[in-house]
């Protein structure tokens, strides 16, 4: 008996990548350009990507060659397998035809109160030691009391305009970096953080543009009178499980280090990109002395 002209397993196969809504097929193929960027990016080859999200190699190839166009549903375990961050899985869904799914609103919408609210209380548990937090690109969106009045001990907050960058009150000699003991280690360490700590491990064109303008500040800070050569944070705290920063106060050094927090299973791209940073003392005598001083220090604006 003759094969059949196309066998069931090949026509299914064939069912199976052609587009849903061949309207949705645009030459440019920004689709496929995406998926491989991020299979790139993760350095998953086709055929473990397949292995992972439950699809064929063959229709991944497609995808990516701009024959097919997968359902909303492939796509999205396709993104969760690649790990993509939610912001970025609304631009494949889009790059597909589909709309986005996941909520871009502001951070303090009424639709985050929830998580706001969560966070609000755990700024306040932190006094009296300095909590803060950010946006994927280290913009402070709230504080606890205690974080201005530590940072203003150091340096006069209320002359930068918000929204203020933790980073580049750090970095700038203007602000705490003249404070900052061993410089060039804490800087370096940042750096690190930054493209550690990046949403999804993306280092996007905003992130790029904040590394720059890190980097291009002076290679050394002014020294505005203040002591900071102080013994080697490494060295006085060989013996702790992480490195502290330490920041000089009238010729003494005050180290601490930090706890980072995020949703646990967000859902809209804010939910994903806040952060808390919690600081606290590495040592007893650093406790007192931060407790001494924030009880001389005035209240600043926030």
């Amino acid at each position: 008996m003759p094969a059949p002209a196309n066998p069931p397993s090949r026509l299914a196969d064939e069912r199976a990548m052609n587009p849903e809504n061949p309207a949705r097929n645009t030459t440019s193929n920004d689709l496929g350009v995406l998926l491989r960027h991020w299979r790139d990016l993760r350095a998953v080859s086709q055929l473990d990507l397949s292995f992972r999200a439950g699809v064929s190699q063959r229709h991944i190839s497609f995808i990516e060659s701009g024959r097919s166009v997968p359902s909303r549903q492939m796509l999205l375990d396709i993104a969760q397998t690649l790990d993509i961050p939610l912001r970025e899985r609304n631009t494949l869904l889009l790059a597909a035809g589909y709309a986005p799914i996941y909520a871009d609103t502001a951070w303090n919408a009424q639709e985050m109160q929830s998580v706001t609210n969560a966070l609000g209380r755990m700024l306040r548990q932190h006094e009296p030691f300095p909590a803060l937090v950010m946006d994927r690109y280290w913009n402070v969106l709230m504080t606890n009391d205690a974080a201005p009045r530590f940072f203003n001990c150091f340096t006069d907050m209320a002359a930068r305009a918000g929204p203020r960058n933790m980073l580049h009150l750090i970095f700038d000699p203007q602000g705490l970096r003249p404070f900052v003991v061993d410089w060039q280690t804490v800087a370096d360490s940042l750096i690190q953080r930054v493209r550690r700590e990046a949403v999804g491990r993306v280092i996007d064109d905003r992130t790029r543009q904040l590394l720059d303008e890190l980097l291009a500040y002076p290679a050394e800070a002014a020294q505005a009178g203040v002591e900071r050569r102080a013994p080697s944070i490494a060295d006085a705290s060989a013996a702790m499980p992480v490195i502290p920063i330490g920041f000089v106060k009238n010729g003494h050094v005050m180290k601490y280090f930090s706890m980072v927090a995020s949703v646990g299973t967000p859902q809209t791209v804010a939910a994903q990109e806040l952060r808390l940073e919690c600081m606290f003392p590495a040592d007893e005598e650093t406790e007192a002395r931060h407790l001494e001083m924030l009880a001389a220090a005035p209240q600043p604006e926030r």
